[in-house]
């Protein structure tokens, strides 16, 4: 289906509850119209699309690469010695005015708030002032056995209070699950994801190790954990931006040049998970921690960057906008990112990946985002050698796993400047290394795209400080 103007492709959206509210096995919401269709919501986010680059003065940005087809022109690179292209990062302690950052107390008066600005005006998107008020209630508890132990699942709906827009609904999904048998408040990780099953593709296989589930192991550890469904708070396209909550705070209107963007909205979802979890007597709030894999790692960081309230992030397969370094030739490139993907940044992004300019021109990068966490816990996962279908790329290599180490090195720094311990080693290490002395860890295991290979290195990873739930 074709629409004729932008005008006709949102009308179909005024329609659309499901980009909204996703259908789940779990969880349910009040019925609506039927699901848009793939082309549909294709052609309103191209509509989108240029209507935002008409807002950011950009009249085409550079072509996306590709990841899969060596015979495509637009290939990604995947040659480290082709990486580099010679841009600096930008200084990471000297202040917008010269000032050389020098001290704990300059660094979150004066460096570290301009940081921040810069990723809300240029990056992710400023939250407005208006964002919605959540009101948590609990619809189902559910015992269950988790690998032996004995958990309390809690099922939990978040309505957006939308009397300023009653046509746009919002409910958040989010399901919390603690020990059943814990004497006090038990650490908990917040998982960026679905509580829908997830399938992949047809002719697609992942090499998993055989080690238990996440929450498998994170009940043996005596920690609870949480599922927030991103799609109940932002549809992941941009013809969803008018509904969600971005439409909701905008009243059903286009976005202007630096408002949030759909990564921003999904790690502001998962503060108001936190806002509730602060108030349950099974959770202890001050070791509540957030993990996200690929697009939802990249928005687990944003939360861990900006919400100073999560204990520590497990940051899996991150890639570009996520932990990866924006100025590097390698795998995603600018393209991906203000084509297809320009719903998860605010408008304003669209120009660095404008004909003409480039990653170079941002105020900031990714080993800001990663030093906006210090000095607290995070870990950077990923992974290589899944190769089936055999033609694809190795693994992770479209995420770039060197260029997120590079950053978090790039950013230990400001660890050190805290009176603590960043990575360490600006030497790459090997594949299935893991480095967890300092506050920053980071390892790459051999199963590919895929999360789970890395989970008991970041429970060992903050067993030492976590530790089990008190007086398990």
């Amino acid at each position: 289906m074709r629409f004729q103007n932008f005008a006709s492709a949102f009308a179909v959206l005024a329609a659309g509850a499901m980009l909204t509210t996703p259908a789940s096995s779990q969880q349910s919401a009040a019925p609506g119209p039927a699901e848009l269709t793939r082309e549909q919501i294709a052609a309103a986010s191209a509509a989108m699309h240029q209507k935002e680059m008409e807002l950011a003065g950009v009249e085409k940005t550079v072509t996306p690469r590709a990841g899969r087809d060596r015979n495509d022109p637009n290939f990604a690179n995947f040659d480290e010695a082709k990486a580099d292209t010679g841009a600096p990062l930008p200084p990471l302690l000297t202040a917008s005015n010269g000032t050389k950052i020098t001290t704990a107390a300059n660094w979150w008066r004066l460096r570290r708030p301009q940081i921040v600005a810069a990723f809300e005006s240029e990056v992710y998107g400023r939250v407005p002032a208006n964002a919605p008020r959540i009101r948590w209630r609990v619809t189902e508890t559910v015992k269950e056995n988790v690998g032996g132990h004995r958990m309390i699942t809690r099922k939990l709906v978040g309505h957006a209070d939308n009397a300023a827009a009653p046509d746009i609904k919002v409910d958040i999904l989010m399901n919390v699950t603690t020990p059943a048998d814990a004497k006090g408040r038990v650490p908990l990780m917040l998982m960026i994801g679905s509580l829908r099953p997830f399938h992949l593709p047809a002719g697609f296989k992942l090499a998993q190790p055989k080690v238990p589930s996440a929450e498998r192991q994170m009940a043996a550890a005596g920690w609870g954990y949480a599922t927030i469904d991103t799609a109940s708070i932002q549809a992941d396209n941009s013809a969803g931006l008018t509904a969600g909550v971005i439409g909701l705070a905008n009243h059903g209107q286009m976005r202007h040049l630096h408002d949030w963007g759909v990564l921003r909205a999904w790690a502001w979802g998962c503060s108001r998970a936190l806002d509730w979890m602060q108030t349950d007597s099974r959770i202890d709030a001050h070791r509540v921690g957030i993990f996200g894999h690929s697009r939802n790692g990249k928005a687990a960081l944003v939360a861990l960057a900006f919400d100073q309230r999560f204990a520590a992030g497990y940051i899996s397969s991150s890639g570009a906008g996520g932990a990866a370094l924006l100025r590097r030739n390698y795998g995603e490139g600018i393209g991906n990112l203000t084509s297809d993907e320009a719903h998860w940044f605010t408008p304003a992004f669209l120009k660095y990946g404008a004909v003409g300019h480039s990653p170079a021109e941002l105020p900031v990068d990714a080993h800001e985002l990663i030093a906006l966490v210090a000095p607290r816990k995070i870990f950077i996962g990923g992974g290589m050698l899944m190769l089936d279908p055999p033609d694809l790329v190795p693994g992770d290599a479209w995420v770039d796993p060197r260029g997120m180490f590079m950053a978090a090195s790039a950013a230990s720094p400001v660890w050190k400047l805290l009176g603590s311990k960043g990575l360490e080693t600006t030497q790459f290490p090997k594949l299935g290394t893991a480095l967890t002395q300092g506050s920053i860890g980071f390892r790459q295991h051999e199963y590919g795209h895929t999360p789970l290979p890395n989970w008991s290195t970041f429970i060992g990873f903050m067993q030492p400080y976590w530790g089990p739930a008190h007086g398990a």
